[in-house]
């Protein structure tokens, strides 16, 4: 009994993962379309490529691959109301291309094709699998997002109190005799803006971290 369960869950979640991750297949007239990424996930700044398989149903559960697909015919690359029109490389496998591509975006991409494939009109908008966040492979989880907000909160309270003693500074200096008001103030503005640039190189770090 708990063999055939685990064999039930082995095939639930095989079919599930498949499901997830399975490329996209258009038909037009004779032609079968197919459409998605080398590597499955997805992820956030990994190199990928957007791969197509052109192939011509010849009936009878026959195919045959179909060559200079892309002669006359182009391919987008949508992300919301961006559109990028794709490099198109030949695989080594006839009837089958790719496209390098980095994403740089959680969420979906859309794939365009249009054109004409040895004649036949073809306009398209296929949805690969969505991109994901490389969260979802690493191993062991990171825990400096938190690390990383703590530390610039912590910069952001010390700048603060920064600008509170050179506000001080210059009320002093105000009441002083025979002391250049303008270069003490100068001064305050340079240590403010050493400041302020400590905190954006803290928020630049953090990001190339991620």
């Amino acid at each position: 009994m708990k063999s055939h369960l685990a064999l039930l869950l082995i095939f639930v979640l095989g079919f599930g993962f498949y499901s997830a991750y399975a490329h996209k297949t258009v038909t037009v007239e004779q032609y079968v379309i197919e459409v998605g990424w080398k590597e499955e996930p997805p992820l956030v700044g990994i190199q990928n490529a957007i791969t197509f398989e052109f192939s011509q149903d010849e009936g009878g559960g026959v195919t045959t691959p179909v060559a200079n697909s892309f002669r006359d015919l182009e391919a987008t690359v949508k992300s919301g109301s961006l559109t990028k029109t794709l490099e198109i490389l030949s695989d080594a496998k006839p009837g089958n291309y790719y496209a390098k591509i980095i994403p740089t975006k959680t969420g979906s991409l859309i794939i365009g094709l249009k054109g004409t494939l040895n004649g036949v009109p073809i306009n398209q908008e296929i949805q690969i699998e969505d991109v994901e966040s490389t969260d979802i492979l690493a191993f062991p989880p990171s825990s400096s997002s938190s690390q990383d907000v703590g530390a610039l909160k912590n910069a952001m309270s010390s700048l603060q109190k920064d600008v509170t003693e050179i506000k001080s500074k210059i009320g002093n200096v105000a009441g002083g005799n025979g002391i250049d008001l303008s270069k003490a103030y100068d001064f305050g503005v340079f240590g403010l803006a050493l400041g302020t640039a400590g905190v954006i190189l803290a928020v630049v770090a953090m990001v190339k971290r991620k």
